[in-house]
């Protein structure tokens, strides 16, 4: 990636930033971006913020319009404790997937950190935001701030309406499920203002003309006379019960609870619809983070080839680099897993170095990119075409497990003492890889829950199924409290069993009354 030094008049020197400077850095961090590594990005926003606004939008999860709740005061509260108190940092920058592509720097950074921040955000999330082909299926750049903006309004006037503390109730139990609010299957619609405003009024109107008889009939003892009406009633449900099962939590309870009123449904739709959004974010983890990692790391040496910032301003880079992607030891205190950072960069220039300098192992493992001297087009298509899973499972190689240290152990709870399954041989590098690429699954980010079936003509109780996935069980007293906020959206009695998802045993029940 390096070539020979080109001295050429610093675009700053020192430490301190101003916005002349930020507009010459970016010109040139641009230019080697678009020309040099061939980018497709969405136009830029570069906007400067103070660190307790910077902090604001950690509470918000990172969206620059969001509507209100007490959690996002506690996080903000909280993190500006550790914060001022120096048992934190601060992320250096965060980075909107939207069209403009929205980049917040801090006003503290100096002037070799916004440049990074620039190379980092403003153009590696940002091609990647543009290009992954998850985001482009799941995500609609063009219309997710006017949508947030609609969020916010709706959410406001329904706490004016109906009060503060009905709203809070109302997100507090879609928060707790919309790990379980997302589609995983089929493309979401396109979230725009002027859709959600005409389902609104659609929706309206449809509650002043339709009766719903599902939820409001007598018990089927009373209503037996009616024989066409039971007949009628019965295959409504049969057609809904096809349904079933569903994963979609909150979907489920927005569509089919008897007791929400429409503006109840509108805000848990709001919720599920923000957690698709953020849908591809959580598979991408490690790509997303690598491939802006390494956009910042050729930049910044680009630059520095080029003589266009000083060796002090390399110096500075590379410290805070290496903070980026260090991997702590299991023992050390900030040990937390494998850091994304560092094993996206990692398999990033681990990719360019196979295309480019490649080992007689690599050209084994992967012949079809070994030598062929295409780095960053091998790249960018992993980046267009790979999710964390795939990606790691197609080009994670033998030389990283090594410098990583991986090897696989099988923690059976029956047995007293852990087993070794995999380690340095090549069957090993196999069995790891599989492994380590298993764990990023949505399966294994997500408890497998689901709407197992709902007692239509009885006493309306909903029965959940949790799979139970490698012997990993659901903690009791937590599926009782999401049971609980689950038996606030549904109204009636709640039911929840644990199945083994391989032989089908029933491992654990639970059960929430409401009356």
């Amino acid at each position: 990636m390096g070539q020979a030094r080109k001295m050429q008049k610093p675009l700053y020197d020192g430490a301190e930033w101003s916005f002349e400077k930020l507009d010459t850095v970016y010109d040139a961090i641009e230019e080697i971006a678009i020309e040099e590594l061939g980018l497709n990005v969405y136009p830029n926003q570069v906007e400067v913020i103070t660190s307790e606004q910077m902090l604001d939008a950690y509470s918000g999860i990172g969206m620059p319009l969001m509507y209100n709740h007490w959690s996002f005061g506690k996080s903000f509260v909280q993190d500006e404790f550790y914060y001022r108190k120096g048992m934190r940092g601060l992320a250096y920058e965060i980075v909107i997937n939207s069209s403009p592509c929205i980049s917040y720097v801090m006003e503290e950074n100096t002037m070799t950190m916004q440049a990074l921040v620039v190379a980092h955000a403003a153009f590696g999330h940002n091609h990647f935001f543009k290009n992954n082909h998850l985001f482009k299926q799941w995500t609609d750049a063009e219309a997710i701030l006017d949508y947030m903006h609609f969020a916010r309004e709706y959410i406001s006037k329904c706490e004016e309406r109906h009060g503060v503390e009905a709203v809070e109730e109302l997100l507090d139990a879609a928060h707790t499920l919309r790990d379980n609010a997302v589609d995983h299957y089929s493309r979401p619609i396109p979230l725009s203002s002027e859709m959600a405003q005409q389902r609104l009024a659609d929706r309206e109107e449809h509650e002043r003309t339709d009766y719903r008889d599902i939820w409001t009939t007598l018990p089927p003892e009373a209503e037996s006379a009616d024989k066409e009406k039971s007949k009628s009633r019965t295959q409504e449900v049969n057609m809904f019960k096809f349904d079933l099962p569903e994963a979609n939590l909150l979907y489920f309870f927005e569509k089919h609870s008897p007791i929400l009123q429409e503006w109840q449904r509108e805000i848990l739709r709001i919720v599920r619809n923000i957690a698709q959004y953020f849908y591809p974010q959580r598979q991408t983890k490690v790509m997303n983070e690598g491939c802006a990692c390494f956009c910042h790391y050729y930049i910044m040496n680009s630059l520095y080839d080029k003589g266009l910032i000083t060796e002090g301003s390399m110096l500075e880079f590379i410290d805070y680099h290496t903070r980026v992607v260090a991997q702590p030891e299991f023992d050390d205190p900030r040990w937390s897993g494998i850091n994304p950072y560092a094993l996206g960069f990692a398999m990033m220039q681990d990719i360019y170095r196979i295309c480019h300098d490649p080992t007689e192992e690599d050209k084994t493992w992967f012949p079809d990119i070994a030598g062929n001297n295409k780095g960053v087009e091998v790249l960018k298509d992993a980046w267009a075409n790979y999710r964390d899973e795939s990606f790691i499972l197609q080009f994670l190689s033998p030389k990283l497990m090594r410098d990583f240290r991986m090897f696989q152990i099988h923690d059976n709870s029956a047995l007293p003492h852990l087993k070794v399954e995999a380690i340095h041989d090549s069957r090993g590098y196999r069995k790891i890889r599989s492994a380590l690429a298993k764990s990023y699954t949505v399966s294994a980010m997500t408890l497998d829950i689901q709407v197992a079936d709902v007692e239509f003509e009885g006493d309306r109780t909903i029965t959940l199924r949790h799979m139970v996935h490698d012997d990993v069980p659901i903690d009791g007293k937590e599926a009782e409290q999401v049971m609980q906020r689950i038996a606030q959206l549904w109204g009636y009695d709640v039911g929840l069993y644990c199945e083994d998802a391989v032989t089908g045993k029933i491992l654990a029940t639970y059960d929430v009354t409401t009356s």
